[in-house]
């Protein structure tokens, strides 16, 4: 049985949160009853998703997302992403099945409340519910990578906390957040090539990372993590995906000032 689309649109050009110069519009599908196998072929098309929403970019002026896929076999980490790793290595790290209870939401709102001001990102006020909806909507794929200090002074503590899926065939890093009191062990690095680890151990043959975009300081860092690959374009339904080798390291670039609204550090 095909899935259940509940709603299909396309946003009007509004103003973007990665680029401010641009206008931006998504594609979106609140979708119910997408298995493993439908959700490969969307991932491998481009698309990600939140709880049942579906959403891909539709900009007619600007192409800069563009998605990032890690080859799991051939990943090498360079030497910063080598550090991070093992400076978080006596983290303990738990895969399981995302959930929502106070401990994720008061770590959710600590790091959400940093970024607004180290970064001048909107304040966010998600509750249980939307939290639920968005992170822990019962899906065949859902996972969860919940980071732990066990040094802690109090006992273990959960310090950060990755959304993930999982296919038959892919790993997909969706969205990730830390406690600011962890900022210096560069978590957001390890979790990618913790990640990767995870995709390997499970014998699957590729990570996506969600849309690099140069312009943007919190999605330009998946640009550095090689080799990797980008998609061509926005294929259909019955597109054959192509995909464009990068090797090469990418030039370092200065940060551009925060971006206010920008939320997604997937």
């Amino acid at each position: 049985m095909p899935p259940k689309i509940v709603h299909h649109d396309t946003e009007p050009p509004g103003p973007c949160s990665y680029l401010p110069e641009q206008q931006a519009s998504l594609e979106q599908m609140v979708m119910m009853d997408v298995t493993a196998s439908e959700f490969e072929a969307m991932l491998s098309r481009g698309w990600r998703r939140f709880g049942p929403v579906y959403f891909r970019p539709a900009c007619q002026a600007c192409s800069e997302c563009v998605t990032l896929r890690i080859p799991t076999a051939t990943f090498s980490p360079n030497r910063s992403q080598r550090r991070a790793r093992a400076a978080c290595a006596r983290f303990r790290v738990v895969v399981g099945s995302p959930k929502v209870d106070a401990e994720r939401l008061a770590l959710y709102h600590a790091w959400h409340g940093w970024r607004e001001k180290s970064r001048e990102w909107q304040a966010s006020e998600l509750t249980a519910r939307e939290y639920f909806i968005q992170f822990a909507f019962p899906h065949p794929c859902a996972r969860e990578v919940a980071w732990y200090d066990d040094e802690a002074e109090q006992g273990p503590r959960l310090i950060a906390i990755g959304l993930c899926d999982e296919t038959y065939d892919s790993w997909s890093a969706a969205y990730f957040f830390y406690h600011p009191d962890y900022a210096q062990f560069s978590l957001g690095t390890a979790n990618v090539v913790k990640q990767v680890e995870i995709a390997l151990e499970r014998g699957l043959p590729h990570l996506y990372l969600g849309y690099r975009v140069k312009g943007c300081a919190s999605l330009r860092y998946k640009g550095t993590f090689r080799p990797h690959v980008l998609l061509e374009g926005r294929p259909g339904p019955t597109e054959e995906p192509r995909w464009q080798s990068v090797t090469e390291p990418e030039p370092m670039r200065p940060e551009p000032p925060p971006v206010p609204g920008d939320k997604a550090e997937e």
